[in-house]
């Protein structure tokens, strides 16, 4: 069973995804909040009973405290609850800053009910999640600087083929469509992330994905080429 808490201030639309969801016989509502501060005070309770959630459909614009700082502080006070915000805003800037809080997945609020539900044990399973339309936004925000001096930290380090994975990671792909793709195999594939993750000093594959978009035509042609 997937324990979900609803994050939403609109009661009839918390309420509405709370009867969506408790349809379905692997999922159960454990808790509600109106906003980010009764959010965060919900889970503090939760981890007290050892009743912790394992996925939270977090609302962005909401009173007291917004969905972007929850997030921030929800990942960083229980790192092993996974976060799926919920919205009708596909506003690149705040998908980004969400994700990059830690954040692993980003719907809109018009998502069919077996999309999130799908999503959802998506995100439990440890995935990522994007919906339509809102990786390609992300990329159409401004390019990348060309100096190397502007390039985050690490990103110059990246050998030929770390580069080809990230470019992968920033379409959504999976490891296995990676490996296929690349023809090598999957133990390669996720050594190949844990060295971009080390060398970027990220999170995770979704903060690489992050990065990957933000300088996509360096990663595809860069100008500093890397000898290795």
């Amino acid at each position: 069973m997937i324990r979900i808490v609803v994050v939403e201030d609109q009661e009839i639309v918390r309420r509405g995804l709370k009867t969506l969801l408790e349809i379905k016989l692997d999922l159960e509502v454990v808790g509600e909040a109106e906003n980010g501060q009764q959010a965060i005070a919900l889970l503090e309770n939760l981890h007290a009973i050892a009743a912790p959630p394992d996925v939270v459909l977090m609302d962005i614009w909401m009173p007291i405290m917004d969905g972007v700082t929850a997030t921030q502080q929800i990942c960083q006070q229980f790192p092993h609850t996974k976060i799926l915000v919920l919205t009708t805003f596909d506003d690149a800037k705040y998908v980004a800053e969400a994700l990059r809080f830690g954040a692993k997945g980003y719907l809109l609020k018009d998502t069919p009910s077996e999309d999130l539900a799908d999503a959802i044990r998506s995100i439990q399973r440890g995935y990522t999640q994007f919906g339509p339309g809102i990786l390609e936004k992300m990329m159409a925000v401004p390019a990348y600087p060309s100096q190397p001096s502007e390039l985050p930290p690490g990103l110059l380090e990246l050998t030929a083929r770390e580069r080809e994975v990230l470019q992968m990671i920033a379409t959504g792909a999976s490891n296995r469509e990676i490996a296929q793709a690349l023809f090598i195999s999957d133990g390669t594939v996720r050594n190949h992330i844990s060295h971009i993750l080390m060398r970027l000093n990220l999170r995770d594959r979704t903060q690489a994905a992050i990065v990957a978009n933000s300088f996509l035509s360096w990663l595809e042609h860069p100008t500093y080429p890397n000898p290795y």
